[in-house]
């Protein structure tokens, strides 16, 4: 709390303080619409590590994992049923890498990597959409211990995303996983901090 309060009376300019948050202000600039024609789904298969997991999402996917299989790939099944989570670099959750590259749970339909966890859920075989961290890419959120920190993940992969003519604020485009991350009353007091904020925000 005390971060909290001295981040309050210092008021940064790039930076927006919503509840126990601290949120980036390109959350409220920067415009995203992922393209899968162009980018077929890279950030499940690109970077140093896995979807970041939450501690509860583990035994979530557990309990789901046999509707979750028939739509993943046959060695990544395999895989899952050993464990389909490991920890970073940094010592935090996240989903299994098959040989240090795509996500465990990846499947590909056409050269394009889709999310077997979202494909079951698609067809009514869970209520588990996907990990959240997955939700509010290409927002990504840092446990602090006494504050949580939202940054705009910059990656060139994605420029499709940001090039799309359908390409929204990131606050509007994720909506819908800020308020399962958060709650309603914090989406509703982003908004809030966002238009008090709208002219220092647009001047940038």
């Amino acid at each position: 709390m005390a971060y909290l309060l001295t981040f309050a009376a210092k008021k940064r300019d790039d930076m927006l303080l919503v509840g126990e948050c601290i949120v980036s202000d390109d959350i409220a600039k920067a415009r995203f619409c992922c393209d899968l024609s162009r980018c077929k789904g890279c950030c499940c298969v690109e970077g140093d590590a896995g979807a970041p997991l939450l501690k509860e999402e583990i035994e979530i996917l557990r309990k789901r994992l046999p509707e979750i299989k028939p739509y993943m790939e046959e060695k990544a099944a395999e895989m899952a049923e050993e464990t389909f989570w490991e920890r970073d670099m940094d010592g935090d959750l996240c989903t299994r890498t098959i040989e240090g590259r795509e996500c465990v749970f990846v499947k590909y339909e056409n050269g394009t990597a889709l999310c077997a966890i979202e494909q079951a859920y698609r067809q009514g075989k869970t209520d588990f959409p996907k990990p959240v961290s997955c939700h509010l890419y290409p927002i990504r959120v840092k446990d602090y211990g006494e504050f949580q920190a939202l940054n705009y993940h910059r990656w060139d992969i994605c420029k499709p995303a940001v090039e799309n003519p359908n390409a929204e604020p990131l606050y509007r485009l994720l909506k819908e996983p800020l308020i399962r991350r958060f709650s309603r009353e914090w989406y509703d007091e982003l908004l809030s901090v966002i238009e008090e904020n709208r002219d220092a925000v647009s001047q940038k």
